[in-house]
């Protein structure tokens, strides 16, 4: 398997997502995940990318694609994420540990800094082309994407 960075623009996203503060927990961002797929099915939205990220220390999103007429209701809230230039690797966290990816997309964010190719880099976001846990080619094909500023 090939893991390249690239740089691109990608297209902006409208979410459903809750948010919640505390340490990082696979259960507790599936439980929420799924509570995300549940709100949307409830109000028959069609479903995209899933995506989780975390906006500021120890705050984290996860989130879900809609596409219709969705307004946010309890913890749900609809947010439409701006279409961004990103640095974005696509790779298969079962072959490729997720570990050296994110330490490579640092390093790699961090040259182009220094040869002034951006300015700064920003928060982290991975996305899934459906539910990593029970899609199998959804999980092989992990994105992570860091907006960046040129």
């Amino acid at each position: 398997m090939t893991v390249d960075f690239v740089l691109k623009k990608a297209p902006s996203y409208r979410i459903a997502n809750v948010r919640w503060t505390g340490p990082w927990s696979d259960r507790e961002i599936r439980k929420r995940f799924e509570s995300v797929e549940t709100w949307a099915k409830a109000h028959g939205l069609r479903t995209g990318r899933w995506i989780f990220r975390e906006p500021a220390d120890r705050v984290w999103d996860a989130g879900i694609e809609v596409r219709g007429a969705a307004r946010s209701e309890g913890r749900v809230k609809v947010q439409t994420l701006p279409a961004t230039m990103v640095a974005s690797v696509r790779f298969d966290p079962d072959v490729v540990s997720p570990r050296v990816v994110y330490h490579g997309v640092t390093d790699w964010l961090r040259s182009l800094r220094r040869e002034k190719e951006i300015r700064s880099a920003g928060a982290y976001r991975e996305l899934y082309d459906g539910n990593p846990w029970r899609e199998k080619r959804s999980w092989a094909n992990t994105e992570i994407q860091v907006v960046v500023r040129r």
